[in-house]
């Protein structure tokens, strides 16, 4: 429909969302935005004005929180969240000649957290379970609950710059699990869990070790798909058995067994051994050793690593116990100073009570690591990767932490972040600490 005014034909204008479903939290500094795409025929873009008109939860975002910049055709969309929950945001963008045309935002809202200006949010995904940085503050990250690889703007909330999906690289039919991962030149090295699911059940692709291969840096990151291997888990086992039982991985990867136990079999670490490209530290998120509260955490060298991600049978060096107060290896990465940091938590599953802590560590069995700072565990998500690992003898060295919140209620409805229906609305949180 046109109409007329002053001698000039005027279309209805035109609205449209970059996305129609955004995630923010309360108190957060860098939340996603929006983008708007506004026209109308016979009038420019600048004279179109764009404004929220309605919320249907004013409590958790109202109309005024709505925040608008830009001048052209293209604005920016920015929303102030006040309280957790849902809001739908009318926005109008109306015309000359007194046209108008409107359009829904979907908004949800998590709560506040602590070191909140800190904290950024990587949307598209809720499990974040490992990450390798790749230049110019960028990332790659691994997900728990598939077999896709995201790019993000680490310093940035939002959705990935990029995806890889993959499931038909590693003929998988579920998620292998993703727990771990480790840069060595272009090659990243990636490690499902090998242990059983949460309902003690062995499925096959959760064994899957494989390699990607990275080109470019930063933005322009692009991976390859490398080659897998499948039987880890299985040697692993068999040289347990065959040093005597020492670990009890026969037991902890029994049909039944969930792997979150004490005496379970749950792998959550991976990083290479000092000056090597090809002896792998595992780092045990379960057993502790011995499995009883105050045992100590698990490493196990694979000493070809290299090979075993193409197929061949492992190889394993002498185990490294660590004292971590008693909690277990939740990540383990390494700097090109040979120094590393674990990210050490529990072995059971209520990730969101128990304790935290980074640990500062030479990787030299029998050397023991030093704790560097206590996490702070009063907010929804488990600690789970570290991106990179600073220059640790600086004095105030920050290093980038990320959270798994698949388990999370994100917005006070009682859904877990895993199974919200729209992926805008899954995050993990991403925060920089300094260290002592």
């Amino acid at each position: 429909m046109t109409f007329s005014a002053q001698g000039v034909t005027y279309g209805t204008p035109k609205i449209k969302l970059s996305t129609t479903y955004l995630s923010g939290a309360v108190g957060s500094t860098a939340d996603p935005v929006v983008t708007v795409t506004v026209s109308q025929s016979g009038a420019a873009a600048s004279a179109l004005t764009v404004t929220a008109t309605k919320s249907s939860r004013s409590k958790v975002a109202g109309t005024k929180d709505v925040h608008v910049t830009g001048t052209g055709s293209s604005r920016r969309v920015r929303v102030t969240a006040h309280a957790r929950g849902y809001s739908d945001l009318t926005l109008r963008v109306k015309g000359p000649g007194g046209r108008t045309a409107t359009t829904t935002l979907h908004y949800a809202a998590s709560p506040a957290v602590r070191n909140s200006a800190d904290a950024r949010y990587l949307t598209g995904a809720s499990d974040a379970s490992a990450a390798v940085g790749v230049g110019g503050g960028y990332l790659l990250v691994g997900n728990d609950e598939d077999n896709t690889l995201r790019l993000y703007k680490g310093s940035a909330s939002g959705a990935p710059v990029r995806t890889w999906d993959l499931d038909d690289a590693l003929d998988a039919g579920k998620e292998v699990d993703i727990e771990g991962a480790a840069r060595v030149g272009n090659t990243i090295y990636w490690t499902g869990s090998l242990g059983n699911n949460k309902d003690g059940e062995y499925k096959s692709d959760r064994s899957t070790v494989f390699t990607t291969t990275v080109s470019g840096s930063g933005k322009d990151t692009r991976l390859a798909f490398g080659t897998a291997g499948h039987r880890l888990r299985k040697d692993l086992v068999a040289w347990d058995e065959a040093n005597g039982d020492r670990y009890g991985f026969a037991d902890g990867t029994a049909d039944g067994k969930i792997p979150k136990e004490i005496d379970g079999f749950n792998v959550e670490g991976l990083e290479f051994a000092p000056g090597s490209t090809t002896t792998a530290y595992v780092g045990f998120r379960a057993p502790l050793v011995p499995p009883r509260n105050g045992g100590k955490a698990l490493i196990v060298p694979v000493t070809n690593m290299d090979r075993v991600v193409k197929g061949t049978k492992a190889v394993f060096g002498e185990p490294i116990q660590l004292d971590l107060g008693g909690l277990s290896i939740r990540d383990l990465r390494r700097n090109d100073k040979g120094q590393y940091l674990i990210l050490a938590g529990s072995w059971a599953a209520d990730d969101n009570s128990d304790p935290y802590a980074l640990y500062s560590w030479d990787g030299v069995a029998g050397h023991r690591p030093v704790k560097a700072l206590d996490l702070p565990t009063a907010d929804a998500g488990a600690w789970e990767s570290v991106v990179s690992v600073p220059d640790l003898s600086v004095s105030g060295a920050r290093v980038q932490l990320i959270t798994d919140d698949g388990a999370a209620d994100l917005y006070g409805d009682g859904t877990e972040a895993k199974d919200l229906g729209h992926p805008q609305w899954q995050k993990s949180r991403t925060t920089w600490f300094t260290l002592k």
